[in-house]
């Protein structure tokens, strides 16, 4: 056995004992979707607590929580399917919570570096939290549309374990610089794929002259 099958497999097992554990207390997977919430928001909170003296130390905290709340995050689909409460309302609402739960992280770093004077990284953190937004929304859009559009390669987990390196090791401008790029690159990425997936289903519709008596219908 390899080390890193080792590490697999002590992974599971944890993975298995807290998912276990939760599943005994009967506690409701949407709650622990909740608390990860809650969690992210006390990340958000250090890193706009962060400043010139206290900096280093307030992102090392804020990515620990952060990793704490991905626990949460990994836990309660496995909960609701080891208790058999699986449904479409918990699907929903754990999408619509990982959307807040980014937007308290970016908006502690939008606080940090307003509070910092670094007008140029407000407006980098702005965009990052916008992309990241787009990301989920260009997917769940053209899934509405199409079967399935999981195009390009920034999404949640990926930003969110970018987060964490860059808060540890004290190197969240390049990650922000390249989550806005790969999340820009995802978004049109997802764009191009779902006209494809459309252009094979959806027959093009053939320009004509237009009737100045359905223009006037329009614009009256």
């Amino acid at each position: 056995m390899t080390w890193t099958s080792a590490v697999g497999r002590s992974s599971k097992w944890l993975l298995y004992k807290i998912v276990h554990g939760l599943a005994l207390t009967k506690i409701s997977p949407n709650a622990l979707t909740f608390i990860g919430l809650l969690i992210n928001v006390v990340a958000g909170f250090l890193f706009g607590y962060a400043n010139a003296e206290n900096q280093q130390r307030m992102f090392v905290y804020a990515g620990l929580v952060i990793i704490g709340a991905g626990i949460f995050d990994m836990v309660d689909g496995r909960v609701a399917r080891a208790t058999n409460q699986v449904t479409q309302f918990g699907g929903f609402f754990d999408s619509v919570i990982d959307r807040y739960s980014d937007v308290a992280l970016f908006f502690g770093l939008l606080v940090y570096y307003a509070r910092a004077n670094r007008f140029f990284y407000v407006v980098m953190v702005a965009f990052v939290m916008v992309s990241s937004v787009m990301v989920s929304y260009t997917r769940a859009r053209a899934e509405s549309l199409v079967q399935s559009c999981k195009a390009g390669f920034m999404e949640r987990p990926e930003r969110i374990v970018l987060v964490i390196l860059g808060a540890l090791f004290n190197r969240m401008g390049p990650v922000l610089w390249v989550i806005a790029v790969l999340s820009t690159i995802t978004v049109i990425h997802r764009i191009r794929y779902t006209y494809q997936q459309l252009s094979l289903i959806e027959p093009r519709p053939t320009p004509v002259a237009p009737d100045p008596r359905k223009f006037d219908e329009v614009v009256g």
